[in-house]
């Protein structure tokens, strides 16, 4: 495979350092607000779709919203980068790390299942609620407080793909560019990839994208969390056995294709069920869960990123080391 040196550079050491720092910006500074916000990727590229993209639109509009919302996106960030490779590799770095760090993101998401785990082991139920309510699209001002912490720990196995695991891997292959693609497709699933209210069409393409690109990713994954928490788990000697047949054995109960293997795999791993009422019930242990268990989900998270972090950087090495 060849890419021009300004998206994957032949030297590994700009790709790893790209790498480095777009991932301790997003550690430093997870929030983006005022001018960072308004020129965000996800962003610009979300109000986009929804001004291009109305309830009714045929596929062919989605397809068109989509592949306008892409190029434009894709154009302009990349222009960035062949400018800065042009002016030296150091620029190159300082903005394929950037462009990283706005499509690969993680510390956010922790922190604010960390901040529903404390708020719930307070007592302070109503900050919980408003906490898991800005990761979820369900109302949760109805659920009962089990189904509040389950929310939140769906949402964190489900995120860990779409913002950290599978944008690393397009980076790994494709630069900056591949993680920034993968976003752009989550983020226009989220605009318009519903299939009620009148975007069944127009958002199709959006939605089959998004499962496309995140296929392999949310399979890696689930497999990984898994390897990780092998460790701890409590199931006897043949804890991880039963807890991968767990993971596929409920896998393909939820609507989306791809969110189920992380989501059934935490629950696997944390020997717990994860249940939306009304749609699914990942059955992996006798319980809903507790406090602690939404604790011991957001480590193996981290454990489970900082071991994907170390794969995506000897595959990033790999792929440009490999080019002719």
């Amino acid at each position: 495979m060849w890419l021009p040196n300004f998206i994957l550079p032949r030297n590994p050491a700009y790709v790893l350092a790209a790498l480095a720092l777009g991932v301790a910006l997003d550690y430093a500074y997870p929030y983006h607000s005022g001018i960072a916000l308004k020129i965000h990727p996800v962003h610009t590229a979300y109000f986009m779709a929804k001004a291009l993209g109305r309830p009714g639109d045929s596929r062919l509009k989605g397809a068109a919203v989509w592949a306008a919302v892409m190029a434009t996106h894709l154009t302009a960030y990349g222009a960035a980068l062949y400018l800065a490779w042009v002016a030296s590799p150091l620029a190159w770095v300082l903005v394929a790390a950037y462009v990283l760090k706005v499509s690969a993101s993680l510390k956010l998401l922790v922190r604010t299942v960390e901040g529903v785990a404390e708020a719930a082991a307070r007592g302070d139920w109503a900050e919980a609620r408003s906490l898991t309510q800005g990761i979820v699209r369900r109302d949760v001002a109805s659920l009962s407080k089990p189904h509040v912490l389950s929310a939140a720990a769906e949402s964190l196995a489900e995120s860990l793909v779409d913002g950290f695991t599978s944008p690393l891997l397009y980076y790994a292959f494709l630069g900056p560019l591949g993680a920034l693609a993968q976003r752009l497709a989550n983020t226009l699933d989220g605009a318009l990839g519903f299939k009620s209210g009148g975007y069944e069409d127009v958002g199709w393409v959006s939605a089959k994208a998004d499962t496309v690109m995140n296929y392999v990713p949310a399979r890696l994954t689930a497999a990984l969390l898994l390897l990780v928490a092998s460790a701890t788990m409590r199931r006897g000697e043949g804890g991880l056995r039963q807890a991968a047949a767990c993971w596929l054995k409920n896998a393909r109960k939820t609507e989306s294709v791809n969110a189920g293997h992380p989501m059934s795999a935490l629950a696997a791993a944390l020997g717990i069920t994860l249940e939306k009422p009304g749609h699914y019930r990942l059955e992996c242990g006798g319980r809903l869960p507790t406090v602690g268990d939404l604790r011991a989900g957001v480590s193996v998270v981290k454990r489970s990123a900082m071991a994907w972090l170390g794969l995506t950087a000897a595959l990033a090495y790999a792929a440009s080391a490999a080019h002719p």
